[in-house]
């Protein structure tokens, strides 16, 4: 899916989503990353909500963010009881939907001016496509 573009410059926006990527101003990333208006963790190794673990945070712990989306996948899948007990009690909010979702919310939090982050699970299969390219 398309989604307008919001012009507002020197910002991480999703730009495109489709169930094998996620564009990142236009650039399309095939692994599950964790998204910042302000930063980018590119290659986030989390490829399953059953591989997720709280230390897979770690990366937004320095400068946490006031809501936190957790993408899931091409459905909304809850991680493990341990994990999401652990994730609540952080700093920030968290949302868990499915990733499409979370892509469109994340538009619309940058857009409100909020400090949001976005973790996003890509299928492990889209793991096997071309790294990020513009396109």
């Amino acid at each position: 899916m398309q989604f307008t573009q919001i012009t507002d410059i020197g910002q991480n926006l999703i730009t495109a989503y489709a169930p094998d990527h996620v564009a990142v101003n236009g650039v399309r990333h095939f692994q599950s990353l964790i998204l910042r208006p302000d930063g980018l963790l590119a290659d986030w190794p989390v490829r399953t909500i059953e591989e997720l673990e709280a230390q897979a945070f770690d990366w937004l712990r320095t400068a946490p963010p006031e809501i936190l989306l957790l993408g899931t996948g091409m459905t909304q899948r809850f991680p493990a009881r341990a994990v999401w007990r652990q994730l609540r009690t952080e700093r920030w909010g968290l949302e868990i939907m499915d990733t499409a979702a979370a892509c469109r919310t994340y538009n619309l939090i940058v857009a409100e001016g909020r400090t949001v982050a976005a973790a996003l699970i890509l299928p492990a299969q889209a793991a096997s496509q071309p790294s990020s390219g513009a396109r």
